[in-house]
């Protein structure tokens, strides 16, 4: 097992943009920023995860990135640029590697150019790609070790940590900033909205009446290094369902093959788990097959919450949010809320969803679930250093 430990974290979405505001609303289950009304579908009032304020530009001689998904990772890689700076002077830029995880980039940029015709200010390369993210993030940073970007759908950025740590277990940095960042896009809203995967209202995860996803947009990285800290990434599992372009197996066989690979990659058996994020989406498929393989890895006495109705489904940036979300409550002792209407799906395997306030004397280890469309799943356990 490679030893990988998460030293400092950046975090922006519709809770905040400051760790500690983030974790006063994270753990009272604040769902006011999810707000009706968007640009991409005329009269849809299902709520929506969308930052309202964003930097207006990025710094000089980095304008070639320009695009709203880079303007909000400069958001989140603010918050970590000094601890990254230390590092950078300790160990040499081209021993710190990139790894970011993103489905949608700077897609919005090209359906704006598109409208409004290609123009000289836009650069396919630079503020559309894929590797767009990575390649600022590296730049902003001042860091020349290997970059990689991970688009793997709703499971990206969860699998960013992943190959983070495989980095590191060759040798081949000695630190790594990890994590993700997506934002909304018409291509993104339109197309879930075509599938019939879009909340009619307020998402509702493991309810009777779920009726589908809230979507939302946001970031979060981390400092990844071998050195000791309160916060160690213990085990990672990912698998694939090789059944459905968009639909989960639905007997949940490969949420449960990640789960199982994550545990067994951690060397810990499923007692351990004290805490799990739930993938949660809201969805009547996604639901019942994660409540099944919960059921089937870890038992129904385990304390589990979905943070998607707090944040929406952030989609390529999901993973490495909710991992964050993982990442605070190791270090407050505290667990995030489920919010829903307390009318749980009977016709599916029971968990113990948190209440607010609901927490274990000592919190050692936790878990956290990312499925994704095209069946990648990813699951990554974090646990105090020392246990």
């Amino acid at each position: 097992m490679n030893r990988a430990f998460l030293t400092h974290i950046g975090i922006t979405c519709v809770l905040g943009n400051e760790i500690n505001e983030i974790a006063e609303r994270l753990f009272s289950g604040d769902r006011s920023g999810m707000l009706v009304g968007n640009s991409w579908l005329d009269n849809y009032c299902g709520r929506i995860g969308e930052i309202p304020k964003l930097p207006p530009r990025l710094p000089s001689g980095l304008g070639m990135f320009d695009s709203r998904n880079n303007r909000l990772a400069l958001a989140v890689l603010q918050q970590i640029q000094d601890p990254v700076a230390r590092l950078r002077r300790k160990l040499g830029a081209e021993r710190i590697a990139v790894v970011m995880g993103t489905s949608t980039s700077g897609i919005a940029n090209g359906e704006q150019s598109l409208r409004c015709g290609v123009g000289r200010n836009y650069n396919y390369r630079s503020q559309q790609q894929l590797a767009s993210l990575t390649e600022f993030t590296a730049r902003y940073l001042g860091l020349s070790g290997p970059q990689i970007t991970v688009s793997t759908a709703c499971s990206s950025s969860a699998n960013a940590l992943r190959s983070a740590r495989q980095l590191l277990g060759l040798g081949l940095c000695d630190a790594v900033v990890v994590g993700g960042v997506d934002t909304l896009c018409g291509m993104t809203v339109k197309g879930f909205h075509s599938l019939g995967a879009l909340s009619g209202g307020v998402a509702l995860p493991f309810s009777t009446n779920r009726d589908g996803i809230n979507l939302g947009e946001a970031g979060a990285v981390f400092i990844m290094t071998r050195e000791p800290s309160e916060v160690q990434l213990c085990g990672v599992g990912g698998s694939s369902d090789a059944h459905h372009m968009s639909a989960p197996d639905p007997k949940g066989r490969g949420a449960e093959a990640s789960m199982r690979r994550a545990l067994a990659d951690a060397g810990l058996r499923a007692a351990a788990i004290e805490y799990l994020n739930l993938h949660g989406t809201g969805t009547v498929q996604n639901d019942a097959m994660e409540a099944a393989a919960v059921e089937r890895v870890l038992g129904t006495d385990v304390l589990c919450s979905s943070t998607k109705p707090l944040t929406g489904h952030t989609l390529g940036a999901a993973g490495a949010l909710e991992i964050a979300f993982c990442w605070l409550a190791l270090q407050r002792k505290k667990l995030p809320p489920h919010r829903y209407d307390d009318d749980y799906d009977r016709t599916i395997p029971p968990l113990r969803l948190c209440s607010e306030g609901a927490a274990p004397r000592y919190l050692s280890y936790v878990m956290s679930n990312s499925f994704a469309f095209g069946g990648s799943n990813c699951s990554v356990i974090l646990g105090r250093k020392g246990e």
